[in-house]
């Protein structure tokens, strides 16, 4: 037995009808595709997304990250920090890749980055040694500051 909708209004849309859709950011860099959106069971609203970079490569990013949804794609209204992205300093000089993010447990706001420049070197940077972040994060110290820190 099917049931018809009734008065629902003109220009909404389910949530599936976003997945897939190509995720960018006020600079056109694309972060891969929307996997999931998360809606708060309380409130009904949008906690957040899932976005798949490819290969087994999905995080999360919260609300506070989206700007609007259009036909086609997620802008975003600023780019997120990630893990895997390249990290340089302000002459544009390779410090690594971001391993792992260190949040604060209580707001889930980052702290630090974790880069890593090898197998096994890894250093830990503050959130506030962070210049720019966009398709690559740009900190603050140069990479001969970067070499010196334990």
């Amino acid at each position: 037995m099917s049931v018809r909708l009734e008065d629902v209004p003109a220009g909404m849309m389910t949530a599936d009808t976003f997945k897939g859709k190509k995720v960018i950011d006020r600079e056109g860099v694309e972060y891969g595709k929307v996997r999931h959106i998360h809606i708060n069971p309380e409130t009904l609203v949008v906690s957040g997304v899932t976005i798949h970079e490819g290969f087994g490569k999905d995080y999360y990013l919260t609300s506070d990250y989206i700007d609007e949804f259009s036909k086609e794609t997620l802008h975003l209204s600023r780019p997120p920090i990630r893990t895997g992205a390249t990290v340089i300093d302000g002459d544009r000089h390779k410090l690594g890749k971001i391993k792992r993010l260190h949040k604060n447990p209580d707001t889930d706001e980052i702290e630090s980055i974790e880069i890593t420049d090898g197998l096994t070197n890894s250093k830990i940077v503050s959130k506030s040694e962070i210049w720019g972040i966009g398709e690559r994060v740009i900190l603050k110290m140069t990479k001969k500051e970067f070499k010196r820190m334990e």
